[in-house]
């Protein structure tokens, strides 16, 4: 989810998943809200989702809060209720999106770790073991799912509204995405040693992420339901394209 930032280093508690690839352990999660807490979670959440689909379709400039507010139901003014400016507002899809897909790629591992994990494409539908290329086919399956796949407006308006948002806002975020893409470097790491990759790790995470993010610009999942390219199958050209062959 690479986006031109400036490298951040943080410390994490560290979980082996077998195969010599260290990946960060997530923290658990936040103590349950009062009935009072959801219902006013539920109405930010319908402006969140609201918001970045229309951030998405208009643009973050053609967008209006009112806009937004008719979307949910609310009259206009309604939304300053719960974000101070459209800005803000900005910020926090695009949080929220960064978030939940921590969430979902931890997920992703967690249940690679359990045995439950496989990719359904012809080349990749033996159960998945932790080997780095298993990895990196989960984490990016995963991230494409995350772009492409239901409910995948708020990483879309990373992409085509960062300009949007201002410099204390960028580094919040940046710091976010670095906790993200913090478990795809042990892996490439892990591939750069058994000459999987053919350039150097850096390189290769930025051009990993340019490609699959590239792929919200021009992939329309209704081809998968009409005998095109499913997210397995691109998943199968991705790693393809990113992985020398093995000669083991």
């Amino acid at each position: 989810m690479d986006k031109s930032s400036t490298p951040h280093t943080a410390q994490r508690t560290l979980e082996d998943t077998g195969s010599g690839v260290t990946l960060p352990k997530r923290p658990r999660g936040r103590p349950p809200k009062t009935s009072d807490e959801r219902d006013d979670g539920n109405r930010r959440q319908a402006l969140l989702s609201a918001a970045a689909k229309l951030f998405r379709t208009q643009g973050f400039d053609a967008t209006t809060t009112r806009d937004i507010a008719a979307a949910v139901g609310m009259h206009s003014g309604s939304p300053f209720y719960h974000f101070k400016s459209k800005s803000a507002l900005l910020f926090a899809v695009i949080e929220e999106g960064m978030r939940a897909a921590i969430a979902r790629q931890s997920a992703a591992l967690q249940a690679l770790s359990s045995g439950t994990s496989m990719l359904l494409n012809s080349e990749l539908s033996t159960p998945i073991h932790h080997a780095p290329e298993a990895l990196l086919a989960v984490l990016v399956r995963n991230h494409l799912d995350i772009l492409l796949g239901p409910d995948a407006d708020f990483i879309p308006v990373m992409l085509y509204e960062w300009r949007s948002l201002n410099p204390r806002q960028r580094k919040q975020i940046t710091f976010i995405k670095d906790e993200y893409e913090s478990v795809w470097t042990p892996v490439l790491l892990a591939l750069h040693a058994a000459g999987r990759l053919g350039c150097e790790v850096k390189l290769a995470r930025l051009m990993i992420f340019g490609a699959l993010n590239w792929t919200a610009q021009w992939y329309d999942p209704r081809q998968a339901t009409q005998g095109g390219a499913s997210l397995d199958d691109l998943t199968t050209a991705a790693i393809a394209l990113f992985l020398n062959k093995d000669t083991a």
